[in-house]
């Protein structure tokens, strides 16, 4: 299992998403990564997680949402970070707004690493008091440092 130190770079973390959609967040975070050079085509990453969303909400509720998917050709598990100011509509399970985003891109075939993935980013977040941290959080390194630190406190699977 990969820690988050090994995946979430700085250049990943989006300080103050300015979308106020699902569709535009997802958006934002496939152009990040597009500019990243870590995927090619911007328009097939935003169907991909479009789509996965049609199958039920990645908003999983008290300010949080994991859209994630499976990408042909990926060769890597790729996560990046976001977080909004303002709040947005993911279609929560608690029906809130979301504040609070990581985005997972996983290979489509190594189910196992990316269910272990969402696994450790659900219990990174279900910390209260990190979540309130992370919405106050200066800029894009001192929310990285809060979410390396953590994901420390849980041992490797």
């Amino acid at each position: 299992m990969i820690r988050m130190r090994d995946l979430l770079r700085d250049t990943l973390v989006i300080e103050d998403i300015s979308a106020s959609d699902r569709n535009g967040v997802i958006s934002e975070f496939a152009e990040l990564l597009r500019s990243a050079g870590l995927v090619g085509d911007k328009d097939e990453i935003v169907r991909l997680l479009v789509d996965r969303e049609t199958l039920g909400s990645t908003g999983v509720g008290d300010g949080v949402a994991i859209p994630h998917g499976k990408v042909p050709g990926l060769q890597e598990m790729i996560v990046s970070f976001g977080r909004s100011r303002k709040g947005v509509d993911f279609e929560s399970m608690d029906g809130k707004p979301a504040y609070l985003f990581f985005l997972l891109l996983v290979p489509p075939n190594n189910p196992g690493e990316h269910l272990k993935m969402l696994a450790r980013i659900s219990r990174i977040l279900k910390n209260p008091a990190l979540r309130e941290q992370l919405r106050s959080a200066h800029d894009g390194r001192e929310i990285r440092q809060m979410i390396i630190e953590e994901d420390s406190k849980y041992p490797q699977p």
